[in-house]
């Protein structure tokens, strides 16, 4: 049966990341296409993230079928605060293909979001198993699911938990989509169904980047008025031009109650190719769970830079970088592995 009134009519919002997590949600990495020639060492990095993160909140994998079970069960051995579930998956990118969870009002189950999902823009097929998650999610753990007929993927947006939405215009509005729905439409169903009062749009993309430009590469909400932004100091580097413009356009921008944001520039690393192709390693890809950061490193010496400015905006957090070259060469790091699911809003004392 179709919802008749929407998250935000019924008072459900998505909170920002730092916000407090009942627990983190991946998706066990087994897809060799995704990193051709070079998956040998993905299981033990993606297992280093799990463990770091399983030591201070709850982690569910998603390892559906017998095989990845298996490999799944043998590089997490001993790791305490986790759980595994026999969800198949096509990919690893459970930011993208995961549901988006919303807290609801207090006293209210929290719920999630259940956007379609092909592969940002069909370009990584067969995507079925990706695209039934949030429903296999929902089947599990009794939330409510709202069912959008809409292309989102979680990457592509980022909240400040105030009422206010970052969201990728290259990738919400690009043809292979969201063909035929304006700006504007999409827009509303970004509010209704994140309970948020406003969107603020980005444009750039990051070379390398096959998303169309999710602002989990370029701007991320630290607090609700300052917002992180990858800035390419070199001006002959292919991301120069684009990265400065966003950081121009960012620096115009506002809450939802008209207060101006503050932008905090972290730096890009070297450029980092593989076969030719650049990869789209960028420092804005962390993720912030309970009492951490987690922050990729690409043995530079801008990873140090980028630590310590997350450890300046995050004082009651551990800041931790884990090695994400690896990772990257399947042209996605940390953030695009996780999926926070908030806690309950609890009820007036």
């Amino acid at each position: 049966m179709a919802e008749r009134e929407s998250p935000a009519e019924l008072g459900y919002r998505l909170p920002a990341e730092w916000e407090e997590h009942v627990a983190t949600w991946l998706s066990w990495p087994h897809n060799r296409e995704t990193w051709p020639g070079k998956f040998a060492p993905v299981p033990a990095r993606f297992a280093q993230l799990v463990r770091t993160l399983a030591a201070f909140e709850p982690v569910q994998v998603l390892a559906g079928g017998e095989a990845v079970m298996r490999e799944a069960r043998e590089h997490l051995a001993g790791t305490a605060n986790l759980t595994l579930h026999d969800i198949p998956t096509n990919d690893a990118w459970a930011r993208d293909h995961g549901p988006t969870f919303l807290q609801g009002p207090p006293g209210v189950a929290p719920a999630l979001v259940d956007w379609r999902y092909n592969a940002w823009g069909g370009k990584y097929p067969p995507y079925d198993l990706d695209d039934a998650v949030p429903r296999r999610i929902a089947e599990r753990s009794g939330y409510r699911r709202f069912a959008v007929d809409m292309v989102m993927e979680g990457g592509a947006i980022d909240s400040n938990g105030r009422g206010t939405l970052l969201a990728s215009e290259t990738c919400l509005l690009h043809p292979g989509r969201n063909p035929g729905r304006t700006r504007a439409e999409i827009e509303s169903c970004l509010t209704a169904y994140c309970g948020v009062r406003q969107v603020l749009w980005l444009t750039g993309e990051m070379a390398g980047d096959d998303t169309d430009g999710h602002v989990d590469q370029l701007a991320r909400f630290v607090a609700p008025t300052t917002v992180v932004a990858a800035v390419e100091s070199d001006p002959s580097d292919v991301n120069y031009g684009p990265l400065q413009e966003n950081l121009r356009h960012l620096r115009r921008l506002s809450d939802q109650d008209g207060r101006p944001l503050e932008i905090v520039e972290l730096p890009m690393p070297a450029p980092i190719s593989f076969a030719g192709q650049r990869l789209p390693a960028s420092y804005v890809n962390f993720y912030i769970a309970n009492g951490v950061v987690v922050v990729p490193q690409f043995d530079d010496p801008a990873d140090a830079v980028a630590r310590e400015t997350l450890s300046a905006l995050f004082p009651d957090r551990q800041v931790r970088g884990l090695p994400a070259t690896d990772i990257v060469l399947g042209l996605g790091a940390l953030h695009c592995l996780t999926q926070q699911q908030p806690r309950a809003n609890r009820p007036a004392a």
